[in-house]
């Protein structure tokens, strides 16, 4: 029963510390990028860490998990293996994840009040990869998700209200990604701090860069930049006009190959008439030739004969 009241206590204790700051300490927010390394800061005025204690809370009535104690890393965590002490007692975190957000605590029980860091990361995904590179071709939609993690009391509309927080798309030259563009659609979400981009890719898309920056007070906090490479394929297209014979057919929406072919037929047309007649007319001539030769011919044979009178 005892050891129940004390973890009350600490809870109490550690809740009461996040609302109103022990001893004045200013929180610390730290902006970072998934995939990247991050050191989480804490003022070490003692020449060792050997008192030195850091915790990690998701979310505010999460479970406390102690990373480091007195100084040594405890192994008993997901994230040990990914965890180091600095000289100065911060807290170092290499390739941060989405699962690392949420608020740190150091603590060194002999020398002053807890400091706490507050750790937003920044991830961005597509709707056809979820890595910072997609491969898609021209003429199709694709849409971009962009997400803080972060630890928010309440909505996160208040949140980045609160803070001064703005998540933005930018293009390749830096310039703000605006609403009013009809080539972009840009959506927000207040209850997960999410912007998305949706555009439809044109041929000169490729190796174009979109990138999602978040910015705390008008300063960039970070920015992830993800890479369009449009699979541009050689493809032979051909125009087929579709021909439908009706009464009123328009002979303009013939095409060029029908048109030689209908030339072709005239001409082979043209061509078995013409022998036709030269048929004709040499038969007529032959015809006319073998007439003649038997006329010739019964009046030679008229001459030579006597004539017998009864």
């Amino acid at each position: 029963m005892s050891d129940e009241c004390h973890l009350c206590l600490l809870g109490l204790i550690f809740l009461s510390s996040l609302l109103t700051g022990i001893g004045g300490v200013d929180d610390a927010h730290v902006f970072i990028s998934s995939g990247e390394d991050v050191r989480l800061p804490w003022n070490n005025a003692l020449p060792d860490c050997t008192s030195t204690t850091w915790i990690y809370n998701r979310f505010r009535d999460s479970a406390a998990v102690e990373l480091i104690g007195l100084g040594i890393k405890k192994k008993d965590t997901e994230s040990h293996e990914r965890l180091s002490l600095g000289s100065d007692c911060s807290l170092n975190i290499r390739n941060i994840s989405t699962e690392d957000y949420g608020i740190y605590s150091c603590r060194q029980y002999v020398n002053g009040p807890d400091a706490y860091v507050f750790l937003h990361v920044l991830h961005v995904s597509s709707s056809s990869s979820s890595s910072s590179q997609t491969e898609i071709s021209a003429g199709r939609s694709v849409t971009l998700f962009c997400q803080l993690y972060s630890y928010a009391e309440g909505s996160c509309d208040d949140w980045i209200r609160s803070e001064r927080i703005e998540l933005f798309w930018v293009n390749q030259a830096g310039v703000k990604l605006m609403r009013s563009d009809s080539r972009y659609q840009i959506l927000s979400s207040s209850d997960h701090c999410i912007i998305t981009l949706n555009t439809t890719l044109l041929n000169e898309d490729h190796n174009r860069e979109w990138r999602c920056n978040v910015t705390q007070r008008d300063q960039v906090k970070s920015s992830v930049t993800y890479t369009v490479k449009s699979s541009v394929q050689a493809e032979t297209v051909t125009a087929v006009i579709p021909v439908h014979i009706t009464d009123s057919q328009d002979p303009s929406t013939t095409t060029s190959s029908e048109t030689s072919k209908d030339q072709v037929a005239v001409i082979s047309v043209s061509a078995a008439a013409f022998a036709v007649v030269l048929l004709a007319v040499l038969w007529l001539i032959w015809r006319k030739r073998a007439d003649n030769k038997r006329w010739t011919d019964g009046s030679s044979v008229s001459s030579v004969m006597p004539v017998i009178y009864i």
